[in-house]
């Protein structure tokens, strides 16, 4: 099993989404450049955080246009795992590989601290070993967090289950309280149609060890370990 570490110019969670596939969850994890333009013997994809050529114009804006994301396109279009991370998410929008879009956080500062998501659904490859209504605590940072899209869409994606994970209280309750970035529907994670292509705001890389003080994000890449065993191409 070998899964890729994309890296563009800014990227900088690159090192700890390869330290939560290779240590933590004992997988074959691999960087690649982003003026790569295949990802063939990949079984998985991982688009990790970070300020992407500085995130001038818009974030991810710049990166969408490296010859990596063509075979992300294609990687995914045949159905294998990709996830989106942070300015990894923004990058997935703005490839049009998710639906929707990435404007400034409602309070208009940089959030660093650690959310409450619920999980609300199991059809991903980083879902599916995770029940329905899982509460899992995972840090966030960032700026442009706040997931917007029109009343069509939301009501779209609200309606195929594409909500992966939404921004909740302690008890699992969504409120305006419990959503940091004001995400509309207090979205923090989204599926493409398919399931295969998840995009979310919050870092599990960043809380796969106690010692982190999560251990919940490791929970995501276990999945999708299980998943690739189960559905090996």
């Amino acid at each position: 099993m070998k899964i890729a570490v994309l890296v563009f110019p800014g990227s900088n969670c690159d090192h700890d989404a390869y330290h939560a596939l290779k240590h933590v969850v004992s997988v074959d994890a691999q960087f690649v450049w982003h003026k790569e333009d295949s990802l063939e013997g990949f079984d998985g994809v991982v688009i990790p955080g970070g300020f992407t050529y500085g995130d001038y114009l818009r974030t991810g804006a710049l990166a969408k246009l490296s010859p990596v994301m063509g075979a992300v396109r294609r990687f995914a279009d045949g159905g294998g795992p990709v996830i989106g991370i942070c300015n990894g998410f923004q990058i997935l929008l703005e490839a049009g590989l998710l639906p929707g879009a990435m404007i400034v956080n409602e309070s208009l500062k940089f959030i660093c601290d650690y959310v409450t998501l619920r999980t609300e659904t199991s059809r991903t490859p980083f879902t599916r070993t995770i029940p329905e209504g899982t509460r899992l605590r995972i840090p966030v940072a960032h700026y442009q967090g706040n997931y917007f899209a029109d009343a069509e869409t939301v009501k779209r994606i609200e309606g195929n289950g594409q909500v992966v994970f939404r921004y909740c209280d302690v008890a699992g309750n969504v409120t305006s309280e419990a959503n940091p970035n004001g995400s509309v529907s207090s979205i923090a994670g989204i599926c493409s149609e398919k399931g295969n292509v998840v995009g979310m705001m919050p870092h599990p890389e960043r809380c796969t060890e106690p010692e982190m003080g999560s251990a919940d994000g490791r929970l995501l890449f276990e999945s999708m370990v299980s998943w690739i065993k189960e559905n090996a191409r």
